[in-house]
């Protein structure tokens, strides 16, 4: 689901939330205790393969990365593709998971078909590679729908019903061009708008570093002379309601009249499915991952500009150029996860152990911070003596308000730099999606803002951050 789609709870009346009897349950293995120890003694293989897809569940990466060396070379694969496919290292991960697709398929173990079968489907996309996505999507959705949860669907449904569309579509290129500056602005729902020339002509597209597609309003893609597909398909966890899309292809798209993307698929949307009424805001476009990929390096500043240092260059890049520095963040699903450290109460700069590093999720598409019930547990006296208050969170679907904290100052430590992010909600009780409630929290954009720049190098998978 697009990180922008809680925004649109603006278009849609209220919903009941729904019962726990109402959520379908998920087949992964049953999460540890957010603070318990990992024990990593002799155990059988059934034992030891259960607590790894525990700690691969739990996003515990760096603890899995450091067992890959103790498994059995086949174990190994499977696990050092999987966490390939996290880390955004896709010539890698396809490597290691596509020859042991027929084996695992025989075994008859579902949960390691799943993980292997979601991981290459991911790829695929990310890569481009619009028909061995689209074949890869169904094919996972025709064997295991049983024993996907409701959020695994929802998470696939787009992808599954979409990529058909574009499963003739050419790979799109990217031109090369050296690292720039450009002006962007902030557009009425307080998200950023890019510059961006759709066949030489200009308009302003949202910027959505989570969404998996790019995306365009049928009226400029009218005004563009673009060929729209006849065919269309229907989805629902775009804007929480049903609505159609079709697919075309940009023979030449400019993002801030510097770098040229060639042959970049977008899919067309009706104007009023995406639109703000109440913010008189229309969305023209969207730019998602296969653009910001392109952008390499991108550093949001709090003056409104972006610094773009592009994956592929004209000239040789300088030394400096890659950000080594910072903190490691990994894709999972239609997240952006940052390992972001523990903060030292004196408030000193210094390096955190990667095993003491919590997940937050970093969604510069969502309006709205706060921190999930697992920070909670961890901070409960923190929030001795304090009122609690009821929290709506954002949503396409309204859920039922949710008792919440209001934490006026939380530290955080993105690589070796601390800051402190003000006036957060804590949620006190789990969601029951295990998206979220397996995190600590989500950083919007009110958190963002609070920052003088903050970086994503999509070259390296290193965030960094620099307080105000």
């Amino acid at each position: 689901m697009l990180a922008a789609a809680p925004l649109l709870a603006q278009q849609n009346a209220p919903q009941p939330a729904p019962t726990e009897a109402q959520r379908a349950p998920s087949d992964a293995p049953q999460q540890p205790d957010a603070g318990a120890q990992v024990h990593t003694g002799t155990a059988s293989g059934l034992e030891a393969d259960s607590r790894l897809q525990n700690l691969l569940a739990d996003h515990q990466f760096f603890r899995l990365e450091a067992e890959l060396d103790k498994l059995p070379p086949e174990q190994a694969q499977f696990y050092r593709g999987i966490l390939a496919n996290r880390e955004n290292d896709l010539k890698k991960s396809i490597e290691l998971l596509e020859p042991l697709v027929d084996k695992v398929t025989a075994s008859g173990d579902t949960a390691h078909e799943k993980l292997l079968r979601k991981a290459l489907a991911e790829d695929y996309l990310r890569a481009g590679d619009w028909a061995k996505a689209a074949k890869a999507y169904q094919t996972m959705e025709t064997r295991l729908q049983s024993k996907l949860s409701s959020d695994e669907q929802d998470e696939i449904e787009m992808p599954v019903k979409m990529l058909p569309l574009a499963k003739d579509n050419p790979p799109m290129t990217v031109d090369a061009c050296d690292p720039f500056v450009l002006q962007v602005s902030k557009n009425p729902l307080g998200l950023i708008d890019i510059p961006v020339f759709v066949d030489a002509r200009p308009h302003s597209w949202m910027l959505d570093p989570t969404a998996p597609f790019n995306l365009i309003a049928r009226s400029l893609a009218r005004e563009a002379g673009l060929k729209v597909s006849e065919e269309a398909t229907t989805i629902h966890t775009l804007t929480g309601r049903a609505i159609q899309v079709h697919v075309t292809v940009i023979p030449r798209f400019t993002i801030g009249g510097q770098l040229t993307l060639r042959n970049m698929t977008a899919f067309v949307f009706e104007d009023a499915d995406y639109a703000f009424p109440r913010s008189r805001y229309q969305v023209q476009g969207v730019l998602g991952y296969a653009a910001l990929s392109a952008l390499g390096s991108v550093t949001i500043t709090a003056d409104d500009t972006i610094a773009v240092r592009p994956a592929k260059q004209i000239e040789p890049a300088e030394k400096d150029d890659l950000l080594t520095k910072g903190a490691r963040f990994f894709l999972d699903g239609d997240q952006i996860l940052v390992a972001m450290g523990k903060a030292h109460e004196s408030g000193d700069e210094t390096g955190t152990n990667a095993n003491e590093e919590s997940m937050f999720v970093v969604d510069a598409g969502s309006q709205e911070t706060y921190l999930t019930s697992r920070y909670y547990d961890e901070h409960t006296t923190d929030f001795a003596g304090q009122k609690m208050e009821l929290f709506t969170l954002p949503g396409p679907q309204t859920l039922a308000p949710q008792p919440a904290f209001v934490a006026e100052t939380i530290p955080l430590t993105v690589g070796t730099t601390t800051v402190r992010v003000h006036y957060i909600q804590v949620l006190t009780q789990p969601l029951g999606s295990a998206a979220l409630d397996d995190v600590y929290g989500v950083l919007g954009v009110d958190a963002l803002d609070q920052l003088r720049s903050y970086t994503f190098d999509y070259r390296t998978m290193r965030f960094s951050v620099k307080p105000e």
